[in-house]
């Protein structure tokens, strides 16, 4: 079966350095944030773009407040590797000005230290969660858009041990 020629323009474009994070409450619960774009059935991690010089345990921090209104949390684990994913053919060339081809993502798991009315997604200065609500850590992966399914596959495996009641 031939490729689309259009897609294969993209394929020498670096991956965009970004931060994730899985935020677990105190009943081993995941927190997840209904999408505002394009897929908005599909249900999203926090996560964001890492500045220039910026840590990604930093940005993860900067990102989780950005996204969810509060950075009240702590570092509770990280993803051994760097994970990545291609856009689909639609959005490759149309998003983040054309310049990434997908993400490669440094996982944070943390804790969230504080009360649920800090958590206000809807609130903060660009919104892009139109809902959120916690869920089960193995649930995630289902509730992703499908290109990011594997990621968030490997995050169930490598931050199970948090997905347990801290009360």
């Amino acid at each position: 079966m031939p490729t689309d020629p259009s897609s294969d323009k993209f394929t020498d474009l670096p991956y965009r350095p970004c931060a994730g994070i899985v935020l677990f409450n105190k009943d081993g619960k995941v927190f997840v944030g209904q999408r505002l774009d394009t897929y908005r059935e599909a249900w999203q991690l926090p996560q964001g773009g890492i500045d220039d010089g910026e840590e990604p345990a930093a940005a993860a921090h900067r990102e989780l407040e950005e996204e969810i209104g509060t950075g009240n949390a702590e570092i509770i684990g990280e993803t051994s590797e760097w994970l990545s994913y291609d856009l689909p053919p639609d959005l490759m060339g149309n998003i983040w000005k054309g310049r990434y081809r997908g993400q490669t993502q440094k996982w944070f798991a943390m804790r969230f230290l504080g009360d649920e009315s800090e958590i206000s997604p809807s609130a903060v200065e660009h919104p892009e969660f139109g809902a959120w609500k916690w869920a089960n850590l193995a649930e995630i992966p289902e509730m992703a858009v499908v290109f990011k399914r594997d990621i968030y596959q490997t995050l169930v495996i490598e931050f199970a041990r948090f997905a347990k009641s801290k009360s």
